[in-house]
């Protein structure tokens, strides 16, 4: 199991892991309003690559704006299964979600306004990542008013670097797992 240490001023904090990376290579809900969204797949993968001001290589949102505040998301586990646990669903992937990354073992928001260090890659949070409304689509009713004030994490990623997953990824094909989109059985109907 590969675990990292997240670091904030030189202050080490508890062990947090990293148990999903995800990237996309598009936007399935942004500018989507009053439309259908689009049907773009997350991908899960064991490594994703961080570039300085740019974002994650391969991802919806890398080049995305000029000092884009959201080149990275994370997202907590633990947050995600209280999500499941109080909506009572089952068999739901974080992907879902649409967050880079999904950790376990850190409150996120202690993190906005902060430089922290993850695997060697530097990040500074930026602000929450404010669910929307198509959470109650994407993952179950209810979701949006129970993620907000809980919708993880906005960051830029200040050096370029690498993260690594504690995932056990079955399926891997050319280094990625794929994750269907909820949408796309709508779409076939």
């Amino acid at each position: 199991m590969r675990v990292f240490h997240l670091q904030r001023f030189q202050i080490l904090l508890p062990t947090v892991e990293i148990c999903h990376l995800y990237i996309s290579p598009g936007h399935n809900f942004v500018g989507h309003h009053g439309r259908e969204p689009d049907t773009h797949l997350m991908i899960e993968v064991p490594v994703i690559e961080c570039v300085e001001g740019r974002g994650i290589r391969g991802d919806r949102y890398f080049d995305f704006k000029n000092d884009y505040k959201g080149q990275i998301t994370f997202f907590s586990l633990e947050v995600f299964n209280e999500l499941c646990g109080a909506l009572q669903i089952q068999d739901c992937s974080p992907s879902l979600l649409r967050r880079n990354v999904i950790a376990r073992g850190v409150d996120l928001s202690e993190l906005i306004g902060q430089d922290f260090e993850i695997q060697g890659t530097r990040f500074h949070g930026i602000e929450e990542c404010r669910p929307c409304y198509w959470m109650d689509r994407a993952i179950a009713p209810g979701a949006h008013e129970f993620l907000k004030g809980r919708g993880g994490l906005r960051a830029k990623i200040l050096c370029d670097g690498k993260l690594r997953s504690t995932a056990q990824l079955l399926g891997l094909r050319d280094q990625h797992f794929v994750v269907a989109s909820p949408f796309t059985r709508e779409r076939e109907g």
